[in-house]
């Protein structure tokens, strides 16, 4: 964890991913099948007080991801780990974690990960396979390299709300307060913030009707779409663009492209919108790609603002104008990261049909009511 903070936003999506992988750590280490949990990090500030069997191993210094989880290894003597990023996986169950436990127990030369191509999850055995692969300045690829260049067989986990759902920003945080599952540490969290969550409430009655139509775009996969073709009743408008666009580094280098980024490029913000609302009943949009195909860097408290909405309060223009015009949009819009179009978007579908449960079981109370 670390390298986040500066403007409100940043900080209290750190606070979140602090206090979610606190609760993710507690809740693998009641299982038993882990010997200690290590936070590594760029500052105690805000790790005062963590569980027991956690340790924290804090280096304010320059950061590469790769180098630092070598070291952390070398210096522990670590034969095999389970590693995640803060803020990650804050939904997966003790007892998955017991299973990916399991796997790594089977003999070496093993790989778990929640994502081959992009993961944030990363069980191996043994721990020195990292010496065999070129280090990565980041955690996505790490997964791949670990496959392709040490040769361990890898076992992705189930595509699943709780394996997917990741906190990339303050969007996951509102529908973390929607949907609920958050450990205990997070949800006093949420609770005192009580971000508005509006925006998805407009949108969850629409995956559960026939007739309704909702819209994907950004960084999502296959897998993705066969979950919302199996577990929605609406029909879906699919765009799958730039996977790997972190990880390969094609996000700052201009090589990313989007035709969803040409189309807005080609017509402007505000027809942007109208042609969404003209295709769809509600729009999940990953900005991150549109940036990248506009090649634009706007900072990341802009892009935490975007996520939720606060336009006012942007200082990149393009970002302002796209932002409020999925504001001002006829129909509800969502713009965020990968864990919109991901995770996200799983745990609002789960929800809806929950909701709609719950409210088809008080009408039929009613009805009960009534007749009696």
């Amino acid at each position: 964890m670390g390298g986040l903070g500066g403007s409100p936003v940043e900080e209290m999506t750190a606070a979140a991913r602090r206090a979610a992988a606190l609760d993710t750590l507690e809740r693998a280490l009641s299982t038993g099948a882990f010997a200690y949990a290590v936070v590594v990090a760029d500052s105690a500030d805000g790790l005062e007080a963590l569980p027991s069997g956690v340790r924290l191993d804090v280096d304010s210094g320059p950061f590469h991801f790769g180098r630092r989880l070598a070291s952390v290894i070398e210096r522990l003597g670590l034969r095999s780990l389970v590693y995640f990023s803060g803020g990650s996986v804050p939904l997966l169950a003790a007892q998955e974690f017991v299973g990916i436990a399991q796997e790594l127990g089977r003999g070496e030369g093993r790989l778990v990960a929640n994502n081959y191509y992009s993961a944030d999850l990363v069980a191996f055995s043994p721990a020195n396979a990292l010496r065999s692969i070129d280090l990565p300045a980041i955690d996505n690829p790490l997964a791949r390299l670990l496959a392709e260049e040490a040769s361990l067989t890898a076992h992705l986990l189930p595509r699943s709300v709780a394996s997917q759902f990741d906190i990339d920003g303050p969007a996951e945080l509102a529908i973390l307060t929607l949907v609920g599952g958050a450990g205990p540490r997070l949800q006093a969290l949420l609770d005192e913030w009580r971000l508005d969550v509006s925006l998805y409430r407009r949108i969850l009655p629409l995956f559960t009707i026939s007739t309704a139509q909702v819209l994907v775009a950004g960084r999502t996969s296959s897998r993705v779409w066969q979950y919302l073709e199996g577990e929605t009743a609406c029909r879906v408008r699919f765009f799958s663009e730039e996977r790997g666009m972190q990880a390969e580094g094609r996000i700052g280098g201009g090589e990313a492209r989007s035709l969803v980024g040409f189309y807005l490029a080609a017509v402007g913000v505000q027809r942007f919108f109208a042609t969404l609302a003209e295709l769809a009943d509600a729009a999940f949009v990953d900005s991150r790609v549109l940036l990248a195909h506009l090649g634009l860097r706007p900072s990341r408290a802009d892009r935490f603002l975007s996520d939720l909405g606060r336009y006012d309060e942007i200082e990149d223009p393009f970002l302002r104008e796209l932002t409020e015009g999925a504001a001002r949009a006829a129909i509800p819009v969502a713009l965020g990261g990968h864990s919109l179009v991901s995770g996200g978007l799983m745990a609002l579908i789960e929800h809806a049909w929950r909701e709609r449960d719950r409210l088809l079981e008080g009408r039929s109370a009613v009805d009960a009511g009534g007749s009696a």
